[in-house]
């Protein structure tokens, strides 16, 4: 496949003559050299797109949207293949490759029917004096900026709707996985965007990259994935420029079990919400909270489902559960987990990294979890279930609220009333009512408080990458 960068059209070196490898989590070694872009390929990268702006701005509705239901189906042919790769640089087992596929070429289908849905509106002014006539019109240049984690799936729900409102962009992939997103480059090619349209520069220097195509004035709209930490820089250097700016950032999600709910459910539910891509995903459940009649016995359940799982490398068949994605997460993962143990906490299952090549961390239940342990107060992003206990609704929702971040939640209950109230009260963007599993292509994706800014998916994503122009008119 192509590792060059993918600028105009054409794939070409960086300018400075730099590469990068890229590592196979599972074993540490290199499965290729990629282009090392800089800031001079940068600023190319978004004269490309300023170039092209125009005329994809102008082009039909049904036109964008014919381009990217053939991306969708291009890359529904194509299911397997990118699986493989995606495992192959990401580490996640084939099984949850496969399922990112599925789900990122999902947002293409959604926004090929979304670009013909840019409507309007007219009314009369309460005066009577004018007419108030609003056009939607694409916001601009588009500097994309995607983790690594759903190398995929993060580059098509931004680059979706960004198209489909007729926006022109520059992908900046997480430099872990830029093999992805080069192969998503060839098929929208493929597909028929036109030269310019689509850009991907990977890099080493992400924050010499992004800062430099920030700072020129061409650039009307970040799109950013990622931590709450990056995040913060990301914004204050947008203002600089007045950028308009989607965020979407950590997450550190309660999963609330009452003594009510259906134990074989929440279970089910938290293998879901728990070890979706092994952990490694902003939606992960991170804080479970189990009221007192049931905790143990939910544990229980749990660890004996955790510990039954296949670890081994991800492109490997009948693994359910693959390595992390490099040595600075499974570390980060292992000194969480040993501040739980050495707080007071038991592992039930797990607990301890293996030795070995590869950057493996077991599924872990841990029990006895303080309120107030650390491994609560940041993301985990890895395989890990802290189980903590309560003793009312009242202090469930506030310990789910006890967190700066915002993403996603999870309630199991088998009081509807209840679990409608207890999401109502929780401060997070997207609850789960018995459900482990909330993302859809169709539905507007995104937190409050620290964990971000706007909402990707449904016509909210679209309504991300438009303006709105009001303009008086007599007739």
């Amino acid at each position: 496949m192509e590792t060059d960068l993918f600028i105009a059209g054409k794939w070409v070196p960086a300018s400075a003559g730099g590469r990068f490898d890229v590592l196979d989590p599972a074993t540490g070694d290199v499965i290729a050299s990629v282009a090392d872009g800089g800031e001079a390929d940068a600023i190319a990268a978004v004269e490309a797109a300023a170039a092209a702006g125009p005329g994809w701005a102008s082009t039909p509705p049904r036109v964008r949207s014919e381009v990217l239901r053939k991306a969708f189906e291009l890359m529904t042919d194509r299911a397997t293949e990118l699986a493989k790769l995606i495992s192959l640089e990401n580490g996640k087992a084939l099984t949850d490759a496969k399922g990112e596929v599925t789900y990122a070429a999902e947002f293409f289908r959604w926004f090929a029917e979304e670009a013909v849905r840019a409507e309007g509106a007219i009314a009369t002014a309460p005066s009577g004096a004018n007419r108030i006539l609003v056009v939607r019109q694409p916001v601009g240049v588009c500097v994309l900026v995607t983790p690594w984690n759903f190398p995929a799936a993060m580059a098509t729900r931004k680059i979706g709707p960004a198209l489909a409102a007729g926006c022109t962009v520059i992908l900046k992939p997480a430099s872990d996985t830029p093999l992805t997103a080069l192969a998503m480059a060839a098929i929208l090619a493929e597909a028929g965007v036109p030269e310019g349209v689509v850009n991907v520069v990977p890099s080493r220097s992400s924050g010499k990259v992004v800062s430099a195509m920030l700072r020129d004035a061409r650039v009307r709209k970040l799109s950013f994935t990622g931590s709450t930490e990056v995040g913060r820089i990301l914004l204050a250097l947008a203002a600089e420029n007045v950028v308009n700016t989607s965020m979407e950032l950590g997450g550190n999600a309660p999963f609330v079990v009452f003594a009510d709910a259906d134990l074989d459910a929440a279970v089910d539910g938290a293998m879901i919400a728990k070890m979706r891509n092994g952990g490694e995903a902003c939606t992960a459940a991170n804080r479970f909270f189990v009221e007192e009649p049931v905790a143990a016995e939910f544990a229980r359940r749990l660890a004996q489902r955790m510990s039954a799982l296949v670890v081994g490398p991800g492109t490997a068949e009948g693994t359910q559960v693959g390595p992390l994605v490099n040595e600075d997460t499974v570390a980060k993962v292992d000194e969480l987990v040993r501040g739980a143990l050495d707080g007071g906490a038991e592992a039930v299952t797990g607990g301890r990294r293996p030795d070995g090549p590869g950057f493996y961390y077991p599924p872990t239940v841990l029990t006895g979890v303080a309120a107030d342990a650390p491994i609560l107060r940041q993301e985990i992003f890895g395989p890990v279930a802290p189980i903590v206990t309560f003793t009312g609704e009242a202090e469930a929702v506030r310990l789910a609220n006890d967190t700066e971040y915002g993403l996603v939640a999870y309630v199991y209950t088998g009081d509807l009333a209840r679990g409608m109230r207890v999401s109502e009260a929780i401060e997070a963007g997207m609850v789960g009512i018995n459900r482990g599993l909330v993302s859809d292509p169709a539905a507007p994706f995104g937190g409050v408080k620290q964990s971000g800014i706007g909402r990707e998916g449904g016509h909210d994503g679209l309504l991300e990458y438009l303006e709105s122009k009001y303009i008086a008119v007599n007739w």
